[in-house]
């Protein structure tokens, strides 16, 4: 594609990459989400530093709980200009604290009631329950042939 091509209304864009569970690369990943959502989805500038902690925080989940050292995360970032934007993590499904797709939505579900009931008080896991799940409109948990677990983000546009 010409850089100065206009990019169409009603094409989806896809960025997928791949990179080390290094947290050395956590500050780019942040700004690839942040500048992705912020000039290509339609979406406003608020909304784009929004993305860009939910990208920071299932990427950091990834890192944390599904890889050990040397695997792969793998992140995709999809949009339809002022249609929706959607973040996708895999993990490699090495971490010490490996559990199905099932467990972690039951643990997910669980996290956002505790919250709604004011019942939480831990220091950690506010992540998924409070940023995530606050600043979407969907979230998928599946296992993956890799033993790993797949992270589906999507938020549509509304004005």
């Amino acid at each position: 594609m010409n850089l100065t091509q206009k990019i169409s209304e009603d094409k989806e864009i896809k960025i997928e990459i791949k990179f080390s569970t290094n947290g050395y690369f956590l500050s780019g990943i942040r700004d690839l989400a942040m500048n992705f959502a912020k000039n290509l989805s339609g979406f406003n500038e608020k909304w784009a530093f929004r993305f860009q902690t939910v990208v920071d925080e299932l990427v950091s989940n990834a890192i944390e709980h599904g890889c050990t050292e040397g695997d792969e995360v793998s992140l995709s970032l999809l949009s339809l200009k002022n249609k929706y934007f959607e973040v996708i993590v895999e993990d490699a499904g090495h971490g010490d604290s490996k559990i199905s797709a099932e467990k972690l939505k039951e643990v997910y579900m669980e996290k956002i009631r505790q919250f709604g009931a004011s019942e939480y008080v831990g220091i950690r896991g506010r992540g998924l329950a409070q940023i995530v799940h606050s600043w979407s409109d969907e979230v998928k948990f599946e296992d993956i042939q890799s033993g790993g677990i797949r992270v589906k983000v999507i938020k549509y546009y509304s004005e």
